[in-house]
């Protein structure tokens, strides 16, 4: 089957070294690229995720270090949420007191346990316990054990006015159904995929809109298996929903095009090749600054205005 879901959600933080700590040492996400924001090169663009950086894993952060907060609403992402085994709910549990970490207690949907969390930018996140999950691989390279570690999105959860012309654009374009409904929320699904496989569509009505800013999420990619894939869905969202996308655009790991659904969420559709280990070996991923072609003459200038990382 052609492989849909979720390719990577990209989000805005504030001081990098922050960011950083949270997500390697407290979450024990692999830092698999470290680069820059290639239309903003002054700015870090982090990517954590699990030992590969497979899609379905991949979350990605603009630091910004003076960022405003931003203010959820509709035409945001309201939480973006992670696999964990089912039985590691309560570790997690010990671990977010443990580290500070604001959270709420531990709730059911759609009959699965959550956890819900903020990180240090107030950015909704959250763990759900996934039977099964801890015959799978995992990045055991960080503090956390790695029979507990995360393994991939489970889902994000989008805040929108009015539920149905999302959802058309989900399930016609980007490869997902409508798997089941609870409250005002209506789940999608991408086929058998296991990492990111899930949208989570809940419907605000008038709620004010959001205004972006730190710990808010910038945009959401979904899976493209190839050049040819992608066009077919740049296409048909043109002929059958009146919304051109950008044109394509060579984020060195993989090759975007965007657009903004009807509730003015900005969605990418991201090819999986050539995948993160394209500049750098897979067991030294993220150790060092990897800069696109066109900014490798400015890497000295880069560099220097970058914060600095321990």
């Amino acid at each position: 089957m052609l492989q849909t879901g979720i390719h990577h959600v990209t989000a805005i933080a504030g001081r990098a070294q922050r960011n950083l700590d949270f997500y390697t040492r407290v979450l024990g996400l692999r830092l698999v690229k470290k680069t820059v924001n290639f239309d903003d090169p002054g700015t870090y663009h982090f990517y954590y995720g699990d030992e590969a950086g497979h899609p379905g894993a991949i979350l990605t952060f603009f630091p910004w270090e003076h960022a405003a907060p931003g203010r959820l609403g509709v035409g945001e992402t309201q939480e973006v949420v992670f696999r964990v085994p089912a039985g590691s709910i309560g570790y997690w549990t010990h671990r977010l007191v443990e580290k500070g970490a604001p959270h709420d207690a531990p709730e059911k949907r759609f009959g699965e346990t959550v956890l819900a969390f903020r990180d240090p930018d107030g950015m909704r996140l959250a763990l759900v316990g996934v039977p099964g999950a801890e015959s799978e691989p995992a990045w055991s390279g960080a503090d956390v054990p790695a029979e507990h570690a995360i393994r991939g999105f489970h889902s994000a959860s989008l805040l929108v006015g009015r539920a149905e012309p999302t959802g058309a654009i989900l399930t016609d374009v980007l490869g997902f159904r409508e798997v089941a409904r609870e409250g005002s929320v209506i789940r999608y699904g991408a086929g058998d995929a296991v990492l990111g496989g899930l949208i989570d569509l809940r419907e605000a009505g008038n709620f004010p809109r959001g205004r972006p800013g730190a710990g808010t999420v910038h945009h959401v990619a979904f899976r493209a298996a190839s050049d040819a894939v992608q066009a077919e869905m740049v296409q048909r969202l043109a002929e059958v929903h009146g919304i051109r996308a950008t044109e394509q655009k060579d984020r060195n790991y993989f090759r975007s095009v965007y657009f903004r659904e009807p509730s003015g969420i900005l969605f990418e559709i991201a090819t999986d090749d050539p995948g993160f280990a394209a500049d750098e070996p897979a067991e030294s991923l993220g150790q060092s600054l990897k800069l696109p072609r066109f900014l490798e003459p400015h890497r000295e200038s880069i560099e220097a205005a970058l914060p600095a990382l321990t």
